[in-house]
């Protein structure tokens, strides 16, 4: 019964780092690729863009990176000039938001997988599968969730 309940004792001590690992994961560490709806994508009232309401001007992203909209579940990128992308902002490995977007990669601070700005696919794991592509349409200076 000893070993029972020092496995279970570790075992629990361990669950309560991975969660105070995992409360973490969204923390900001004042990079100016990552914004929340709050910052550039809110619409009147406060409330967060749906489909089809402007999150972003294109001035905002920048080339070769991008911006992480977490209320909005959605990274938008600038792989090349003039080229924006968008993709799920929630990693694929498990689940953590993704931070910020520099030197072409989107980047997930939790087990540091990496991803393509310009397609999403996996550049580093541990994450296997690329992130899901969101649909934006890009009118002059704005871009909207389609």
């Amino acid at each position: 019964m000893t070993d029972t309940t020092r496995r279970t004792v570790i075992f629990g001590a361990g669950g309560a780092g991975l969660a105070v690992a995992l409360s973490a994961c969204g923390a900001s560490d004042g990079d100016d690729t990552t914004a929340s709806a709050g910052q550039s994508g809110a619409s009147e009232g406060g409330q967060a863009a749906q489909a089809g309401g402007e999150i972003a001007k294109t001035a905002d992203i920048p080339e070769g990176g991008g911006k992480v909209f977490k209320d909005q579940d959605v990274v938008v990128t600038q792989p090349a000039a003039g080229e924006f992308k968008a993709f799920s902002a929630t990693c694929t490995h498990q689940g953590c938001p993704v931070a910020r977007v520099a030197n072409n990669e989107i980047v997930c601070p939790c087990h540091g997988s990496k991803f393509s700005a310009k397609d999403g696919s996996v550049t580093n794991g541990p994450a296997t599968k690329p992130l899901a592509e969101k649909k934006i349409t890009v009118s002059g200076d704005s871009i909207t969730l389609a």
